[in-house]
C-alpha cells in the first residue's frame, strides 16, 4: 500500500499563491506517476497537473498550464503544486494520487492510490 497526505491548503485572495505539498509513504516504489486533481462542490472530480518520480516530465491542465506548476523531492518522497494567479473558480478540494503507469494519464481510474485532499479557498 501506499499513503499520501497533502498538506498547505488554505484561504487566499485573488491574484494570491499557494504551495500544496503529497508526502508519499509504503511501497511508494509501486508508484511511477504523481498527479494532482481538484474537486469543487457540485462537480466532478478533475485533473489539474502529473509528473514522473523518474524524470522532469510534466504534464498540467489548459486551465492550470501557466499558473500552476507541479515538481517533486524525490529524496523526500514528496510532490509539490506550486499554484500562482490564483482565481475564484479554482476553489475546490486538492487531491494528491499515485498511478503504477509511467504514462503521464490525466484518467482518475487510472490512479490507484489517493491522499484526503486539502482545502484550497480563494476569495474575490
Amino acid at each position: 500500500q501506499v499513503q499520501l497526505v497533502e498538506s498547505g491548503g488554505g484561504l487566499v485572495q485573488a491574484g494570491g499563491s499557494l504551495r500544496l505539498s503529497c508526502a508519499a509513504s509504503g511501497r511508494t516504489f509501486s508508484v511511477n506517476t504523481m498527479g494532482w486533481f481538484r474537486q469543487a462542490p457540485g462537480k466532478e472530480r478533475e485533473f489539474v497537473a502529473a509528473i514522473r518520480w523518474s524524470n522532469d516530465m510534466t504534464y498540467h491542465a489548459d486551465s492550470v498550464k501557466g499558473r500552476f506548476t507541479i515538481s517533486r523531492d524525490n529524496a523526500k518522497k514528496t510532490v509539490y503544486l506550486q499554484m500562482s494567479s490564483l482565481k475564484p473558480e479554482d476553489t475546490a478540494i486538492y487531491y494528491c494520487a499515485g498511478a503504477p503507469t509511467i504514462v503521464l494519464v490525466s484518467r482518475t481510474n487510472k490512479y490507484d492510490y489517493w491522499g484526503p485532499g486539502t482545502q484550497v479557498t480563494v476569495s474575490s
